[in-house]
């Protein structure tokens, strides 16, 4: 079984070697050798493009306000790594280490790598139009985008000669090329898949995307040794879509789009390229050349698992030309909240997008929770603490927050150059107490609120401003002047502030780091500070955690200052010094409270860290995703319809001759009797079910209960008719055996009255809203119809968020609102029809004991057509598996995702043949059912 694990950008690219000019940069061996790796890109600006970086060997100024040279130390970085490339920036590792050695999973390869690979430039790129009528497509937009070359894609832009064009062609064309490791893409997911890979729990993958890379300069012949070699030797299948399409997709709706929505940051200013971008065209084209480049090498059997906000189309497109394939979904970022996710335009058809997935995962908790409140909202489909309950399947839900990989981290930690890192560092800093910070610089980072918080610190608490030290490490991959000039100043009024002539309170490196130093600055920081104000999974923090064990040097058990936005808080939980990066004032007191904590609450507090970090390690990671999705696909499999074969009603006749004491359950709306008024639901009873039942209920080896979402005195009219009944009515809520006309509440009548106060205010609200919609009150649950509203379609979004309501307002509280078709029902979640089945089985077990010629039941039979029926069916199916009952047969109506055994498609006539066939057998011999005392 292959795993195909689509990202956007491979683990690899090309590097040309131009008139046969060799790179310092050597190849790389096969897949087993483990590539250089970058984090997520930050956010560019609206013109900003991937082809186009920033100058690599721009040498860094010192920090506004600067006292010292101090930093100096770190200025080499850049340089050094460059001169000492041989693949990865451990100039002493052997070749043997360098196959094991990745840079970090919060690391970026310093910007001198940059330099070392030649690739063809981007044409001029037009951006997308303004207005969506004009919007114009690439030429050849009708053929299929998986199957071009890249040299057949798009002719020079307007006002470009064809001879330039054509002229870079030929000069890539000609050149030798090697295949390197990738400076784009997610380091997170590729040191997790090549640690799961070195474990054994991923035998066979193959990673798809794109090279990161402009390709329309390329031949085609080169193109396609390129994807051969790609495939056969690295275990990767190449996307091929034009520089202008990839522009627009990532560039103008990922990174300006999707990425500010899902970090909470609207794009609605004016100036803002997302306020009039029209990209939306260019992300579906890419999403579905991913999806129709893996459904041509897909096999039975294999497994796909589509990662990130890149691809979020990916999962549908998939379902629709592979039905049959497991497919899974994991999100690496934040996902935001209902109330601002609907902000986006297409923001139904990116939630069917991943919808198409069996199983959909999430750092934390509480973006799984976001997710299926969103759905709930704005798709108007049930959703449960498990996951998405569509019309016609199920998709599951889950959290799988991904760390770091501790093996190849003890790897990195043996090089000399960390060593030799940690003396420089701490001699540089001797008597100095060091906060260490790393990020990128944009806005949802939040390095302004740090340091305006560290500015605090310093103005509190004077007694510490020549004693402590932050090193911010600000890197930038795009152009962000208004933001820079910010933190510029202040950081120039924090270091005129308090610095003396020996000592530099802040240093402000803008610039990354190579590897070694940033390991050792991790190693020898007596605390870690993470403000951002919104990010999927921190991992610096693992990542610090994991190096503040004390194997450098005397310094350990460093404390962790974290923003509460972060995925990783939820790991670390209240271990770490959790903050809001908007209370300056809590900031910083943690800040404090890092500096004078004692070695024995540290050290306690770190090996909760610790566990923590382990716990979540890469490996678990891939192991807990993969098992979790082979699981629910084949829960999800055994109950497509298609997997459930039609009711052989002679055998089931059969067992029914056999049998000496037999149970029913039968539904009654939809099953029984047509579905119609509730006001009117009597007339369409028809004398066919009444007579049926009469028949089935004659046999004193028979016992048949009906159950309906109707209360006690609806059922207790409606059949009155038939003798020795049982009657299970408002979905589970009341119990009454048959010859007897006591109910059994099984709801606390408490409890209901306590939630339906409060519920009752909300519905009033929404019906008041809703033209044409009423309120009907049952003894246990209420009911919100609006399927005779004006305008159906308002009134099913405003259902659909007044059910959100509900399920928030009263999640602590029982009770439920499931979306149906027309209407909303609000009721408790611990009563159903499962368990008054269960209580009607216990009743069962009891009459045996009291009877002489008890006999227990070989016989059960469940027949349902909707969603309700569902726990019936599985308590049902349940009940047969421990062999509690000799046969049971559940059976649905329709076409849709069961639990049920069989299903019949005659509807409720095919119901009505079947329990008449089986009450023409006549009665049986078994001993009647005695009366409950």
């Amino acid at each position: 079984m292959t795993v195909f694990i689509a990202s956007l950008f491979l683990p690899y690219t090309v590097n040309f070697h131009v008139n046969n000019e060799r790179s310092r940069s050597p190849p790389i061996g096969p897949p087993s050798a483990t590539p250089t790796v970058d984090g997520i890109s930050a956010i560019p600006s609206a013109a900003a493009s991937l082809f186009e970086k920033n100058n690599p060997t721009k040498t860094p100024g010192m920090t506004p306000g600067a006292t010292t040279d101090h930093e100096r130390i770190f200025a080499s970085s850049v340089a050094q790594a460059e001169q000492d490339k041989s693949g990865y920036p451990f100039p002493s590792a052997t070749e043997h280490e360098n196959r094991l050695l990745t840079e970090s999973e919060g690391h970026s390869p310093a910007w001198g790598a940059t330099t070392s690979l030649i690739q063809p430039k981007a044409k001029p790129l037009v951006s997308p139009s303004p207005s969506i009528l004009k919007h114009q497509d690439p030429p050849l937009a009708k053929e299929p985008v998986s199957s071009r070359a890249p040299d057949t894609q798009a002719a020079p832009p307007s006002g470009q000669r064809w001879t330039h064009f054509a002229n870079r062609k030929v000069s890539f064309s000609k050149a030798e090329w090697t295949i390197e490791p990738a400076e784009q893409g997610n380091g997170g997911l590729r040191n997790a898949v090549r640690s799961a890979t070195d474990a054994g729990f991923l035998d066979q993958m193959m990673w798809v995307g794109t090279l990161g890379m402009p390709t329309d300069a390329l031949a085609k012949y080169t193109w396609q040794d390129i994807a051969e070699k790609l495939e056969d030797e690295y275990g990767s299948l190449t996307v091929c879509v034009s520089d202008g399409d990839f522009d627009g997709h990532y560039t103008h709706f990922c990174k300006t789009i999707l990425w500010p929505v899902f970090h909470y940051q609207i794009p609605d200013n004016p100036k803002s390229k997302a306020y009039e971008d029209h990209s939306w065209v260019y992300y579906v084209k890419l999403n579905q050349a991913f999806a129709e480049r893996i459904a041509k090498d897909w096999k039975r059997g294999d497994s796909i698992w589509v990662q990130d906000y890149h691809l979020l189309l990916v999962p549908a497109m998939l379902r629709k030309l592979l039905p049959d394939a497991q497919i899974g979904f994991f999100l690496h970022i934040a996902f935001p909240s209902s109330e601002v996710f609907k902000c986006l335009a297409p923001r139904k058809e990116l939630l069917e997008g991943i919808l198409g997935a069996n199983l959909i995962g999430f750092q934390t908790d509480e973006y799984c929770r976001h997710f299926l409140q969103t759905c709930s909202r704005i798709l108007c489909v049930e959703a449960t603490p498990e996951g998405i309950q569509l019309e016609d399947r199920f998709v599951n839900v889950g959290t799988f927050p991904i760390g770091i990989d501790p093996t190849s981290w003890d790897t990195r930690r043996q090089s000399t150059d960390v060593e030799r890192w940690v003396d420089t560092i701490s001699e540089r800093y001797q008597g100095k107490r060091l906060i260490v910070s790393r990020d990128k610089i944009d806005s949802v980072r939040g390095i302004r609120q740090k340091l305006l918080s560290y500015e605090l610190f310093l103005n509190t608490y004077p007694e510490w401003a020549d004693k402590v030290v932050l090193i911010q490490v600000a890197t930038s991959t795009t152009d962000q002047p208004d933001l820079e000039a910010t933190l510029s100043d202040i950081a120039m009024r924090i270091n005129s502030m308090h610095s003396t002539l020996a000592h530099q309170p802040l240093v402000f490196l803008k610039q990354d780091l190579a590897f070694p130093q940033y390991l050792a600055l991790i190693t020898v920081a007596d605390a870690l500070m993470i403000t951002s104000l919104r990010e999927g999974m921190n991992l610096t923090s693992h990542e610090f955690v994991y190096c503040q064990d004390g194997r450098y040097g005397d310094k350990a058990y460093g404390s962790l200052i974290l923003s509460e936005f972060t995925g990783s808080a939820s790991v670390f939980e209240n271990h770490a010094l959790l903050v809001n990066p908007w209370d300056y004032r809590q900031c910083s007191e943690a800040i404090h409270t890092a500096l004078t904590r004692d070695e024995k609450e540290r050290k306690q507090v770190w090996e909760e860290m610790f566990r923590a970090v382990l716990q979540n390690s890469t490996v678990n990671w891939v192991k807990s995703f993969n098992e979790t999705l082979a699981r629910v696909w084949n829960e999800q499999s055994s109950r497509e319809i298609m997997a459930v074969p039609r009711l052989s009603v002679s055998r089931l006749t059969e067992q029914y001759r056999q049998s000496k004491r037999r149970l029913m359950i039968v539904d009654y709306e939809g099953t029984l009797a047509s579905w119609g008024s509730p006001r009117s639901i009597i007339l369409t009873t028809p004398q066919r079910a009444i007579t049926t039942l009469t028949e089935l209920t004659d046999d004193p080896a028979n016992v048949v209960y009906v159950m309906s979402s109707r209360m006690p005195e609806e059922m207790e009219r409606l059949f009155r008719q038939v003798n020795n009944l049982g009657l299970i009515a408002e979905n589970g809520c009341f119990v009454r055996e048959p010859q007897s006309d006591v109910w059994t509440h099984l709801a606390d009548k408490l409890h209901v009255k306590a939630w339906k106060e409060s519920v009752s205010n909300i519905l009033a609200y929404f019906q008041a809203r809703v033209e044409g919609s009423w309120i009907e009150e049952r003894h246990c649950s209420l009911v919100f119809h609006h399927g005779s509203a004006e305008d159906r379609h308002i009134a099913a979004r405003l259902a659909a968020e007044c059910a959100g309501n509900i399920n928030d307002a009263c999640a602590n509280q029982g009770v439920h609102a499931i979306p149906v078709e027309g209407a909303l029902i609000v009721e408790t979640t611990h009563t159903n029809k499962a368990s008054a089945a269960a209580l009607v089985w216990k009743w069962f077990l009891e009459h045996d004991e009291k009877s002489k010629e008890g006999v227990k039941p070989d016989f059960l039979l469940v027949i349902g057509d909707n969603r309700e029926d569902e726990p019936v069916f599985r308590w049902a199916n349940k009940l047969q598996r421990s062999k509690a009952v000799e046969y049971a047969m559940t059976v649905t109506l329709g076409s849709r995702s069961t639990e049920a055994k069989a299903t019949l498609t005659q509807g409720v006539t095919g119901v009505l043949s079947c329990l008449q066939r089986l009450a023409a057998q006549g009665p049986g011999d078994g001993a009647p059912l005695p009366l409950r005392q």
